[in-house]
């Protein structure tokens, strides 16, 4: 299992197209990917679960994946939280 902490940095936190793009990228691994913040845990492939965080801008949260393809799906998920999900510059 790898664990890491994020830090939200996108100006509009993890609002619902943030959290499709991470939903939808997780969802191409094998491995259980889970998300900890504000004191609960949720599923990291769930829409719902994602948004239920409510991580706003500045956020810290932790990914914890554990499977075979873990390695891979922590450096894609880091990636797309250091891109800002895309959004902006």
């Amino acid at each position: 299992m790898l664990e890491r902490e994020l830090k939200v940095v996108n100006r509009l936190g993890l609002h619902a197209r943030a959290a499709a793009k991470l939903v939808q990228l997780l969802s191409g691994f094998q491995c259980q990917a889970s998300l900890v913040g504000r004191g609960r845990e949720v599923n990291a492939k769930s829409i719902m679960g994602v948004l239920l965080l409510a991580a706003a801008p500045g956020a810290s949260l932790v990914l914890r994946v554990d499977g075979d393809d873990e390695a891979a799906a922590m450096e894609a998920a880091v990636a797309l939280f250091e891109r800002r999900f895309d959004e902006d510059g």
